[in-house]
């Protein structure tokens, strides 16, 4: 019988969920609510945002799960909009991924760390720790499977276990803000304004990782369905923890002390546990957020390699070192990583990566209409439920999204637009030259 390692897949469906929840339960959900509060400060519509983001999620996660089950090969968006659209459409994605999809996202959870981390210990520098961060990362995943996913799936549980104690005791402050989750008037308007669909990219952003399952494919054990199930399950846990999270949030502490602050957990932890206990929480989040950066430095260079195995002008991303592992791909993750902590600020870096991730995302999922239209009889262990539906959700969501944020922030929206046309055009040019060089 040819063993897991021999075919390439090692990773349980454990180890899949576990990759699916630590790259959602990070930066976002600890970070967005101050972002939220300046447009927003009705109680209904700020947990609604949750909701409707995690709707939003789930639609996608389901709709991935029938593309992962149906075409089971690492590389995400690349891969999958290659195989099913355009070749340029695919690098683009591709390119997408691996920079502002999981670069930008791993440097934002090593900078909220180092956020979290001097807001207990003063003296250091929270960008020197988010650099710590990421070499400390990189080294570890770049010279060992095994070690990467014992720490992936140990630092996931303490994740998980921390936000349930700050839940509980969350639920048990004496002194709580006289808060409603029942909507009030004029929140109906609130929900359709420029500021709902503008703060859910904060939202949208803090879901990111949803698919996360669909970039590491070609190594996931039974990936016809352990895919499906491991973005399924993931999805729905979060999504409740979020919600949680957020009331709790707003329960504790009020809404003018946390209104355009990064540090929500901490301001909001000052209120459960006094001061001691605050810095005790802060750095729990920052072990927390740990996980995150572990996860997304482990999946990015995935990407690439595939990207490199595809095309010959970056054939150099697909060299694997002795133990697997992708060590160029890797090497250039770090340069790209460094690049974002010295020259972008936390804003910044977080607006530029949840457009360009929402236009991505929607494209993949609108794939689907494609695919089930040009190959009807490919074979499908899994159908996405709900089908079109559940797909016509995201895309609808997204879309309106997408129209309010051109509008309110046309420079950071232009810059999204921009990092995809520009990719496409590198797909092209490298076409054009290696037609002169034969």
């Amino acid at each position: 019988m040819i063993s897991n390692r021999t075919t390439g897949r090692y990773l349980p469906v454990s180890t899949a969920i576990s990759f699916v929840i630590a790259s959602m339960i990070g930066t976002g959900v600890f970070t967005s609510l101050g972002y939220q509060l300046v447009d927003i400060q009705s109680i209904f519509p700020l947990l609604m945002l949750w909701v409707v983001g995690g709707v939003v999620a789930l639609c996608g996660a389901l709709t991935y799960g029938e593309l992962g089950a149906a075409l089971p090969r690492s590389g995400g968006e690349y891969h999958l909009l290659s195989r099913i659209v355009h070749p340029a459409i695919g690098f683009a994605g591709g390119f997408i991924s691996a920079t502002v999809g999981f670069t930008a996202p791993a440097v934002l959870a090593a900078m909220a760390l180092g956020s979290y981390f001097t807001a207990v210990f003063t003296d250091f520098d929270p960008n020197r720790i988010a650099l710590v961060a990421i070499l400390l990362f990189h080294a570890l995943h770049m010279f060992s499977i095994r070690w990467g996913t014992v720490f992936q799936d140990a630092s996931t549980a303490i994740k998980i276990i921390l936000i349930l104690i700050f839940i509980i005791f969350g639920f048990m402050i004496d002194t709580p803000q006289n808060i409603s989750v029942f909507p009030v008037t004029g929140d109906g308007q609130l929900l359709f304004s420029s500021g709902f669909a503008v703060s859910l990219v904060w939202v949208s952003y803090a879901y990111t990782g949803w698919n996360s399952a669909i970039y590491i494919s070609g190594e996931i054990v039974n990936p016809k369905r352990n895919i499906p199930w491991s973005m399924l399950l993931g999805t729905v846990f979060v999504m409740t923890l979020y919600i949680l999270l957020n009331y709790i949030f707003l329960f504790t502490t009020p809404v003018d002390g946390m209104a355009g602050q990064v540090e929500i957990g901490y301001i909001s932890g000052m209120k459960i546990f006094g001061e001691t206990g605050a810095k005790i929480i802060g750095m729990g989040i920052a072990i927390l957020l740990l996980s995150t950066v572990s996860s997304y430095v482990f999946i990015g260079p995935r990407i690439m390699q595939v990207m490199g195995e595809d095309h010959n002008f970056i054939h150099f991303l697909s060299k694997k070192n002795r133990h697997d592992i992708p060590i160029n791909a890797f090497w250039l993750q770090l340069g790209i990583s460094l690049l974002f902590i010295f020259s972008s600020s936390f804003e910044q870096v977080l607006m530029y990566a949840g457009i360009s991730l929402i236009l991505t995302t929607a494209l993949t999922v609108a794939s689907l209409f494609v695919l089930r239209f040009r190959e009807p009889d490919l074979e499908r262990p899994y159908l996405v439920w709900g089908y079109p539906l559940t797909p016509l959700i995201f895309l609808v969501v997204n879309a309106w999204i997408l129209f309010y944020t051109f509008r309110e922030r046309p420079l950071e929206s232009l810059v999204g637009v921009g990092i995809i046309l520009f990719s496409i055009s590198i797909y092209y040019i490298s076409r054009l030259n290696q037609r002169s060089s034969q």
